[in-house]
């Protein structure tokens, strides 16, 4: 059983950083991984994603420039940046596990995720 969890997660101001962390038992240097979200009343979105070699990233319109995706197949790790952070960047962070050695946007399909990490931005 694939087990992730993230970490990271916490209070900072509008215009602030945070650094998640996802940390996934087993290799992962064949997968894609990624990034979601949900903030409350809202549906879980897609914001990055990263092939499993490192060479591909894909981010969510409102990601990009702020927010970078990074991992460490060593260390069986996934990161993600974010930088310049706002109100609207609150949600639940989850980290996933994608079937293929890229990781679609979709929120369905063969994927594990973590139980998520709560990222709040104060204005």
């Amino acid at each position: 059983q694939v087990q992730l969890e993230e970490s990271g997660g916490g209070l900072v101001q509008t215009g602030g950083s945070l650094r998640l962390s996802c940390t996934v038992s087993g290799r992962i240097s064949i997968y894609g991984m990624g990034w979601f979200r949900q903030a409350p009343g809202k549906e879980r979105e897609f914001v990055a994603s990263i092939n499993s070699g490192g060479s591909q990233t894909d981010y969510a319109d409102f990601a990009k420039g702020r927010l970078t995706i990074s991992r460490d197949n060593d260390k069986n790790t996934l990161r993600l940046q974010m930088n310049n952070l706002k109100p609207e960047d609150t949600a639940v962070y989850y980290c996933v596990r994608c079937p293929n050695v890229n990781c679609d946007r979709s929120t369905i399909g063969n994927k594990y995720w973590g139980p998520g990490t709560q990222v709040t931005v104060s204005s």
